[in-house]
C-alpha cells in the first residue's frame, strides 16, 4: 500500500493554484462547450478561447480582477459587478474541485508523468460530470480523446499494462451499451445514452478492466443515493448517470493506485 503523501508545501501550493486555474477554464468548457459542439440549441456562446469571459446575464466582459478562482466570487458576494445578477455557485465549486483533483493527483503519484496524466483524467471527468448535469449529454469531443489518452498513457504502463487498458476500454463500452440496447428492446425507449458507454470505456482505458465492476457499482449507488435525497427518483424522470460514473471512476483509479491493485 502506498499511502498518499503531499510533496513539499510550496509544490503542493503550485499544484493547488494550477488546479484552481484549470478549474476556472473548465467552467468555460462547461458553459460554452455544449453550444460549440452542437449539443444544445440557443445562443452562440463563442469558442473556448473567444470572446473573453462575460456575465451570462448582462454579457458584460469580466475584468481580470474578477477572474481569480473562488476569491472573486467571494469578494463579489456571488454577484456580477455590472448588473448584480446572481452568479451560479457552480463556478467556485468547479474551481475548488479542480484544485482538489490536482492535489490528489500529485499526492497519489508525486511529481511524475503519471501525476500529469491522472490530473488530466480528473479534469476531463470533472467537465463531463457538470456538462451531463446541465445538458444530459456526454460530448464525444471529450470522451473520445479521453479514451485515446488512456490508451496512450498505458502504452507506457503508467497505470496498468496496455493489454488491460485495451480490454478495459472495450469491456467498458460493451457493458453499458449492452445494457442500453437490452433496455430499449424491453421498454421500447432509450434508457441510457451511448455517452455513458464511451465514458466507461475511457475509465477502463485508464484504469484497466479489473476496476470496472467497482466503478459501475459505486457510480450507480452514488447516483441513486443523490436521487433519493433530492426525491427525484421518479421512474419517468431522466437520471444522469455520468456524474456518478465520473466521481467513481476518478476515486477508484486513485484507490487502485494507492492500494497497488493490479
Amino acid at each position: 500500500m502506498n499511502f498518499p503523501q503531499f510533496p513539499h508545501p510550496v509544490l503542493s501550493l503550485v499544484a493547488l493554484a494550477g488546479g484552481l486555474l484549470i478549474g476556472s477554464f473548465l467552467n468555460v468548457v462547461i458553459h460554452r462547450g455544449p453550444s460549440l459542439w452542437g449539443l444544445v440549441e440557443g445562443e452562440n456562446r463563442g469558442t473556448l478561447v473567444s470572446p473573453r469571459s462575460y456575465c451570462p446575464a448582462c454579457k458584460a466582459p469580466i475584468p481580470a480582477s474578477g477572474l481569480i478562482p473562488i476569491v472573486s466570487f467571494l469578494l463579489q458576494r456571488g454577484r456580477c459587478r455590472n448588473c448584480a445578477a446572481m452568479i451560479s455557485p457552480r463556478y467556485p465549486i468547479v474551481e475548488a474541485l479542480g484544485g482538489l483533483v490536482a492535489l490528489t493527483a500529485v499526492a497519489a503519484s508525486g511529481w511524475a508523468l503519471a501525476a500529469l496524466a491522472l490530473a488530466a483524467f480528473g479534469f476531463s471527468l470533472l467537465a463531463l460530470a457538470f456538462i451531463d448535469l446541465e445538458t444530459g449529454y456526454l460530448p464525444d469531443a471529450i470522451t473520445l480523446p479521453l479514451i485515446a489518452a488512456g490508451l496512450g498513457a498505458n502504452a507506457f504502463a503508467l497505470f496498468v499494462p496496455f493489454t488491460d487498458a485495451v480490454i478495459g476500454a472495450a469491456a467498458g463500452y460493451a457493458a453499458l451499451q449492452g445494457v442500453a440496447l437490452a433496455y430499449k428492446r424491453l421498454r421500447g425507449r432509450d434508457g441510457m445514452g451511448e455517452g455513458d458507454a464511451k465514458l466507461l470505456a475511457a475509465i477502463g482505458a485508464f484504469g484497466g478492466w479489473t476496476i470496472l465492476p467497482f466503478v459501475v457499482f459505486a457510480g450507480a449507488a452514488g447516483t441513486l443515493a443523490v436521487a433519493i435525497l433530492r426525491k427525484t427518483a421518479a421512474l419517468n424522470e431522466p437520471l444522469p448517470f455520468g456524474p456518478g460514473l465520473c466521481a467513481a471512476g476518478f476515486l477508484v483509479v486513485i484507490a487502485a493506485r494507492v492500494f497497488n491493485v493490479p
